[in-house]
C-alpha cells in the first residue's frame, strides 16, 4: 500500500470515528424521510409535465423538469453516500469516485438549469414573437445535452485523473466530495488552483448572467405597471427565483469554505465533521424541498394536469373498488 493510499485510509477512518463520537449517525434519518418525500414530490411532477403534450413543447416545462431530473439523481447518488457512510459500509474508493462525480454532475446541471429558465423568461418577454422560432422544443433538448456534457466534463475529468494516478483499489469507510476533492489537492497545487477556478467562475458566470436578465427585465417592464402591486405576479415570481437561488448556491459556498479548512491543522476534525454533516444533510436538502413546490406547483398548467392525474387516480380507485 502507497503512502498516498495510507493517508487517504487514515482520513476516512479518523473522519467516521469523530462521525460516531458526535452521534452525527442519526442525521440520515431525517436525510432520508427528506430525500424520499421531495422523491415522491418530483416524480408526480415529471409525469404531470411529460404525460402532457402541451407542456412538453414549453421550453420553461422542460427547463423545470429538467431541474427536476437534476435533483432527482442527486438525491437519490447522495442519499445512497448518507446510508453508507452512516451504517459503516465499506466501498472501493473507485466506486465513491464515480458516484461522487456523478453527484457533482447532478448538482451542476440543476443550478445551470435555473440559470437557463432565468434566460429564457428573459428571453420570452423581451422577444415574444420571435421566442417559439428561437427556441423551439428539438433546440431546447439539444441545449439541455450539451449543459449535461458541460456539467460532467471537469467531475469525470478528475476522476480520470484519479484512477490513472492509483495502482490500487482502496477501499474507505467514508465516501464524500470534499475529501476527494481535498485528497486531489493534497497530492498537487493545480487540482487546488483548478477546483476553486471551477466552483468560482462557474458560480461568478451564473450569477451575473442571472442578474443582467433580472435589471433588463425590470427595465423593459417597469412601464407596464406589473412591480406596483406588493403581492403582484411579477414580484412574487422574482422572489421565488432569489430565494431558490440563493438556496442552490448556498452549499456550494459553504463547501468552497470546506475546502480551505480541510488542509487548516489547526482547525480541529470535530469542527470539519459537524460543518460538512449540516452542509450535506440540511443545506443541500433545503433547495431540492422546496423546488417541486416553489417552481412546479407555481405555474397554473402543471397544477391543472395535477389535478387531472390526482382525478383519474381517484376515480380509477372508485371503479375499481365498486
Amino acid at each position: 500500500m502507497t503512502s498516498g493510499d495510507m493517508k487517504l485510509t487514515n482520513i476516512t477512518e479518523e473522519w467516521a470515528e469523530s462521525v460516531r463520537r458526535l452521534h452525527l449517525e442519526f442525521s440520515v434519518i431525517s436525510t432520508t424521510i427528506l430525500t424520499l418525500a421531495t422523491l415522491m414530490a418530483n416524480f408526480i411532477l415529471l409525469a404531470c409535465i411529460y404525460r402532457t403534450r402541451a407542456l412538453c413543447q414549453e421550453t420553461r416545462y422542460l427547463l423545470v423538469a429538467n431541474t427536476l431530473i437534476a435533483d432527482v439523481l442527486f438525491l437519490i447518488f447522495h442519499l445512497t453516500t448518507e446510508l453508507c457512510n452512516a451504517t459503516g459500509v465499506v466501498i472501493s474508493w473507485i466506486v465513491c469516485e464515480m458516484v461522487i462525480a456523478v453527484t457533482a454532475t447532478a448538482y451542476c446541471s440543476a443550478i445551470l438549469s435555473i440559470t437557463l429558465m432565468v434566460v429564457d423568461t428573459f428571453a420570452a418577454v423581451r422577444w415574444p414573437l420571435k421566442y417559439r422560432e428561437f427556441l423551439p422544443p428539438a433546440r431546447t433538448h439539444r441545449i439541455l445535452l450539451g449543459m449535461w456534457f458541460f456539467a460532467a466534463t471537469y467531475p469525470l475529468t478528475l476522476v480520470i485523473l484519479m484512477i490513472n494516478g492509483s495502482k490500487q483499489s482502496e477501499e474507505v469507510k467514508v465516501c464524500l466530495v470534499l475529501i476527494f476533492l481535498g485528497f486531489m489537492e493534497a497530492k498537487t497545487d493545480k487540482s487546488a488552483v483548478g477546483n476553486h477556478f471551477y466552483f468560482l467562475v462557474g458560480a461568478i458566470v451564473c450569477a451575473v448572467l442571472i442578474s443582467y436578465c433580472y435589471i433588463r427585465l425590470y427595465m423593459v417592464t417597469k412601464t407596464q405597471g406589473i412591480w406596483q402591486s406588493r403581492f403582484s405576479r411579477a414580484r412574487v415570481t422574482l422572489l421565488v427565483h432569489g430565494v431558490l437561488l440563493l438556496l442552490y448556491f448556498a452549499p456550494g459556498f459553504v463547501f468552497s469554505v470546506e475546502l480551505i479548512l480541510f488542509h487548516r491543522k489547526d482547525i480541529h476534525l470535530d469542527l470539519q465533521v459537524w460543518i460538512s454533516t449540516i452542509n450535506m444533510s440540511v443545506l443541500m436538502l433545503l433547495p431540492r424541498v422546496s423546488a417541486p413546490y416553489l417552481y412546479g406547483l407555481r405555474y397554473r398548467e402543471i397544477q391543472e394536469s395535477l389535478k387531472q392525474l390526482l382525478f383519474h387516480s381517484r376515480r380509477l380507485s372508485h371503479i375499481t373498488i365498486s
